[in-house]
């Protein structure tokens, strides 16, 4: 069986149990219970107001309830030892209990809680806090809440010093459930200290090995002998292979020269053979066109002298 279903069916039999012992034992003044598993069997150690109503006459009672741990709960060699409470005003389950009991028989719900919790404080706790939910009243549910003092509600402290009790009253309009939390008078909270009044507090110092504060202080430098430091730019980290840098140096270049001598003097050539060229076609064509000219000029002569001979 995995170690997680191991601690979750331990849980329920140990609230089934304590769920018995309430209902066997509330005449009694229950108070809680403790289990422990031991190699001899199961020790199972019960608070009670009244031990001896517990255990029966000549153990009579005890007897019954080992048996029926032992079929009903599958405990092996069940051992149940009672303890008595001191102060039943201390212990959270026997405070809800009797005031369970005191709802049912009719007291007022304000009053009930108030003179609970005012008891309690006198008992010495260092806190309490009474939460009453259900149709106190009416027919409508709601929750009071009852403090005093100092109170925990999570954390390490509320689990291991904070002592927890519950009760049911049965009423005619529904249940009302009793939530009882209390603070005992010797427990030791985290943040609780003292304050002790002429007390040498050289006593209390340790030697610490080593140059003491005073020395220290008077090796310190002057503020104004104190060089000034210089903010250090952050030193790239190094990774192991070395960085050349080369220089770039401004180097002048040469003029190059460009073949059949300068670009501009070409150019000019270039320009005047075009326009010679030019010249020479345009001459040639103006010349072809005046003997067309001249052509067509005679041809038309000799055709008006043709018509005059005609006529």
């Amino acid at each position: 069986m995995a170690d997680e279903q191991q601690f979750i069916e331990d849980g329920l039999q140990r609230t089934q149990i304590d769920e018995f012992f309430a209902e066997e034992l509330g005449r009694a003044g229950y108070g809680g219970m403790d289990v422990a598993k031991t190699p001899m069997g199961t020790q199972i150690v019960l608070k009670a107001e009244k031990p001896g109503m517990v255990i029966g006459k000549g153990g009579k009672n005890i007897r019954k309830l080992t048996t029926t741990l032992e079929e009903e709960f599958d405990l092996d060699d069940p051992q149940v030892d009672v303890q008595e409470v001191e102060e039943p005003d201390l212990n959270a389950q026997i405070v809800a209990d009797r005031l369970a009991n005191a709802l049912e028989r009719g007291w007022y719900f304000r009053k009930a809680g108030h003179t609970t919790i005012d008891r309690i404080m006198e008992a010495g706790a260092k806190g309490a806090e009474i939460v009453l939910s259900g149709k106190v009243t009416g027919a409508r549910s709601r929750v009071e809440k009852f403090n005093r003092g100092y109170i925990k509600h999570n954390g390490e402290p509320a689990q291991n010093i904070v002592d927890h009790g519950q009760g049911v009253a049965v009423m005619k309009l529904g249940t009302i459930g009793v939530d009882v939390k209390i603070i005992p008078p010797d427990a030791e909270l985290p943040d609780d200290f003292e304050i002790y009044e002429d007390v040498d507090v050289a006593d209390y110092v340790e030697d610490v090995e080593g140059e003491s504060v005073e020395e220290l202080l008077e090796g310190e430098p002057d503020e104004e002998s104190a060089t000034p430091v210089t903010e250090s730019e952050p030193e790239e980290p190094s990774t192991g292979e070395e960085v050349v840098e080369e220089e770039v140096v401004d180097e002048e270049f040469e003029e190059v020269e460009t073949p059949g001598g300068d670009v501009e003097e070409n150019l000019d050539e270039l320009e005047e053979a075009v326009d010679e060229e030019l010249d020479e076609e345009t001459e040639a064509e103006a010349e072809e066109l005046l003997d067309e000219m001249d052509s067509e000029e005679t041809a038309n002569d000799g055709e008006d002298t043709d018509e005059e001979g005609d006529q």
